[in-house]
């Protein structure tokens, strides 16, 4: 439910279409410090000469912030869902203005500096993204965890896993084209949505800026929303889900490529390295190595082809070809050569047996004809099985 009439600035609620700002907050129990963030925000819109809005999406405050708001000419969307992201994203479908930028209401934030974001939007950005290190972090602005350990670390993985070149990857200060946002199909209800909003531009080829911003101790006396170690987990889980290539792709690779090699010298003969044995023991953990890491890149075609079909991960020619050479009938096929490699390797470690009269074996000599035959055949149900998991997410949604 929306509440009171567009602010002074705006020209009018007839003008509301033609709004190029809206300045969004999102608020649970924000009255010490909102109406302080409200009159920077209108401020800058006057000062400015820019059309725009300023609007609070109220997460089911208790302390009168909405009453607050009102009072101070924004215009308030309460939301029912509980969260960062909810609040925020049903911001973001209220909001009347071609851009928006978001920040929070605690006034750790300055509203009324806002031309850098401004100015990169009308630019062709669609995502401006602020940089705390870069603009100034004032004394006890941020906790030491976040500003040394958490941020730098998050922020890298980002930069690694979707080529974003953001160093603030958790600035909650940023302005967007509103549509290009909204298009995206933003879903995370808690404080990952600031993650979920960055990696979902890269994936979209959305084009992401960043400007210095400052970040000040915020004003309110109760403790913030944030908890490090709780929201700090919920940012990682985001980044790895929604990047199966080095969830899943890169690590199974290095697996295989290890277990392989060590299977293929070891499994001749023993391995002296100075004073250090490796003989078959060794080769059993080569071949745990190769079905977890076949495991692995397994799960990065399944976890592909399901990010692909609900949209996402991008539908671009490589994830497309990759998944079009994995078909049932191949996958069948290849899952059938190595288990019945396996089964005639087991064949002749069985030959070896009766040709002792099936007495007392040389591990040093079955296993290294049983281990292969084992990681073959394990490996080989693993791929047939998967080929058609695979296929069942290939099948069309039924009508409902």
């Amino acid at each position: 439910m929306n509440h009171g009439p567009l602010p002074d600035v705006d020209g009018g609620s007839a003008a509301a279409a033609s709004l190029e700002l809206t300045i969004l907050m999102p608020c649970l129990d924000e009255a010490e410090t909102l109406a302080a963030c409200i009159r920077m925000a209108r401020a800058y819109l006057s000062a400015s000469g820019v059309r725009g809005e300023v609007l609070v999406a109220d997460n089911g405050s208790t302390d009168g912030s909405q009453r607050i708001a009102e009072r101070e000419g924004a215009r308030v969307v309460d939301v029912a869902q509980r969260g960062y992201g909810a609040a925020l994203a049903a911001g973001i479908g209220a909001a009347r203005g071609r851009y928006v930028v978001m920040g929070d209401a605690d006034a750790s934030y300055d509203f009324s500096r806002l031309d850098a974001f401004l100015d990169a939007l009308r630019a062709g950005s669609d995502l401006v993204i602020g940089n705390r290190f870069r603009g100034g972090i004032a004394p006890g602005a941020m906790p030491f965890l976040h500003r040394y350990l958490g941020n730098p670390v998050l922020s890298f993985l980002g930069r690694l896993f979707y080529g974003v070149q953001v160093r603030d990857f958790h600035c909650g200060l940023r302005g967007f084209n509103r549509d290009r946002i909204a298009a995206l199909g933003l879903v995370a209800p808690g404080m990952e949505f600031a993650s979920e909003m960055v990696v979902k531009a890269s994936l979209a080829g959305c084009r992401i800026s960043e400007v210095p911003t400052t970040l000040r101790p915020d004003g309110r006396s109760r403790p913030p929303h944030l908890r490090t170690w709780r929201d700090g987990w919920r940012h990682l889980r985001f980044l790895l889900v929604h990047s199966p290539r080095w969830l899943f792709l890169l690590p199974g690779s290095v697996l295989v490529a290890v277990g392989g090699a060590a299977m293929a010298v070891i499994g001749v003969r023993s391995v002296s390295i100075g004073a250090l044995n490796l003989d078959v023991h060794t080769l059993s953990y080569a071949g745990a190595a190769i079905v977890l890491g076949v495991q692995m890149l397994l799960f990065a075609v399944l976890t592909t082809s399901m990010g692909i079909r609900h949209g996402w991960l991008p539908a671009d020619g490589r994830g497309r070809g990759l998944l079009s050479a994995f078909t049932l009938e191949r996958c069948l096929v290849a899952a059938a050569l190595m288990f019945l490699a396996g089964i005639a390797m087991s064949l002749h470690a069985v030959y070896l047996w009766a040709a002792r009269d099936f007495g007392v074996l040389d591990p040093s000599a079955t296993m290294r004809w049983v281990i292969p035959s084992v990681t073959l055949m394990g490996v080989g149900g693993q791929v047939g099985l998967a080929a058609f998991f695979l296929e069942a997410l290939r099948l069309p949604d039924a009508p409902r």
